[in-house]
């Protein structure tokens, strides 16, 4: 039988269900539908929440699985409106932090942060383990000697508390910070702030035990842990997991609430459906909460600091090319809302490279052709994430042709001249400009006439004349902003 929809407050707990005409679950109902033409908020947070699990080396659509998981705990503990709302969003934007500690675990590791992230949700790291000694030897400097590796993987077992209050505390603290500076609740960036700790009281950032940990982080935790194992493994995995971790990761109440979903296929289904994200939309307790213009605008800026902070070589990399790429386009005189839309496309040109490795990112040396592959991978990435957003499919096409050039040996398309609008090519000279003059694991910045020479350099075959020309009589105005050169 179908679940029609998560109900919260009064009444909660008791079963709806109602068989569909074709016997597959129905999405949950929404009480109330923004007002049409408007971008719901929700809509944005899902779409961008799928670049979040990528750093975290799920696959997309792992957060909005984890809601689903977490909405029907709510439903059963009978959370009231505002807890649903509150605990909605943090399960959305539970890995806001995720980039934080991304270059700090490449460091530790020696290796690919995205593959021990990926990994790590398998292990129950809060206890010496055969599985554990294999999970570091598999991920700690690989290529090295196997004592080599033997040896440093005992090292990193004695420093393992003092890691995990890094790692963890770094993820935490930053993820709480993002979700304030977008406007969610303090209940929100509490839950996201406590998410790993355990019911125990051996979990992070805090040590936190028992009730003394906000609710919502409990049940995001639970979430979490759930999806991981019943879309790596098995729904039955999962439950058996988390029967396993109850009293000591997980709060009792909340994986019995879990055991009592092993036979409900229905539930299952949706989770692992591939229309997941459209469950999710629907769930949205309340009254749908609208994206203003500002609201957008701010999570564009959240979501380019999270991109900034995947590498010391990156910082502020986002940010950058969005002033670079609006002051030509104000320079050109093109309309408000265009600029608004290139500000917004440049501040999200980058999001796909959270699917990068850090060991890619900060390789000293040449890609491999392997590692190209994967580079040349995070435009597509962008793109795919931001044409789920209504309205954002001009933006999503500009954002990810940062890398394309006019004489088609750019990537991911080869789109030649005829095929790039100047909005897309404002944002590759921009992003040209502002790589070339930060550092490189490789090479230093490079001073700024140096580099507007570059510019000058690759037109008219690579970049448009046009943007030069206007970026270089501006220059001096805009590396001054833009801290470049310096």
């Amino acid at each position: 039988m179908a679940r029609t929809g998560v109900i919260c407050g009064k009444g909660a707990g008791k079963r709806n269900f109602q068989r569909s005409v074709n016997n597959t679950p129905r999405a949950p109902r929404m009480l109330t539908v923004p007002t049409p033409g408007t971008i719901r908020l929700s809509e944005v947070v899902s779409a961008l929440s799928a670049a979040l699990d990528l750093t975290e080396g799920q696959p997309m659509g792992h957060a909005i699985r984890s809601c689903i998981v977490g909405m029907r705990i709510a439903e059963e503990l009978q959370l009231s409106p505002q807890q649903c709302g509150d605990l909605y969003y943090a399960l959305l934007l539970k890995d806001s932090g995720c980039s934080t500690n991304a270059a700090r675990m490449h460091q530790i590791l020696g290796s690919d942060d995205i593959k021990a992230k990926r990994e790590v949700k398998f292990e129950d790291w809060t206890k010496p383990s055969l599985s554990g000694l294999r999970y570091l030897l598999r991920n700690v400097l690989p290529g090295k000697s196997f004592a080599t590796r033997l040896a440093k993987s005992v090292e990193l077992g004695l420093q393992q508390k003092r890691n995990n209050a890094e790692m963890i505390g770094a993820r935490c603290e930053r993820g709480a910070e993002i979700v304030r500076r977008i406007g969610m609740t303090e209940t929100t960036a509490q839950a996201i702030r406590s998410l790993d700790e355990h019911w125990n009281g051996a979990g992070y950032p805090e040590g936190r035990q028992g009730e003394e940990i906000p609710l919502l982080a409990r049940i995001v935790n639970v979430s979490q842990t759930v999806e991981v194992f019943a879309s790596g493994r098995s729904p039955a995995d999962a439950v058996q997991v988390v029967g396993e971790r109850s009293g000591t990761w997980f709060d009792p109440e909340i994986a019995r609430i879990i055991r009592t979903l092993r036979r409900d296929d229905s539930f299952w289904l949706r989770v692992l459906s591939k229309d997941a994200r459209e469950y999710v939309l629907q769930m949205e307790p309340g009254v749908a909460i609208s994206a203003s213009p500002q609201r957008i605008d701010e999570l564009c800026q959240a979501f380019a600091e999270v991109i900034d902070a995947k590498s010391p070589y990156t910082y502020n990399h986002s940010m950058g090319v969005s002033r670079a790429a609006v002051e030509i386009a104000q320079n050109l005189a093109l309309a408000p809302h265009t600029v608004t839309m290139i500000r917004r496309a440049a501040l999200l040109h980058d999001l796909g490279k959270l699917s990068v490795s850090n060991s890619i990112l900060e390789k000293p040396g040449k890609l491999s052709d392997e590692e190209w592959v994967v580079m040349k991978k995070h435009p597509v990435y962008t793109r795919l994430i931001l044409q789920n957003i209504s309205g954002f499919e001009h933006l999503a096409f500009v954002a990810a042709a940062h890398h394309e050039r006019l004489d088609g040996t750019g990537y991911p398309d080869g789109y030649a001249a005829e095929e790039l609008p100047l909005t897309a090519r404002i944002i590759c000279v921009a992003d040209v400009y502002q790589a070339i003059t930060e550092d490189r694991p490789y090479r230093a910045g490079l001073p700024r006439e140096e580099a507007l020479s570059i510019l000058e350099e690759k037109t008219p075959r690579h970049l448009d004349p046009q943007c030069v020309d206007v970026f270089r009589k501006n220059a001096p105005v805009t590396a001054k902003a833009m801290g470049a050169g310096a």
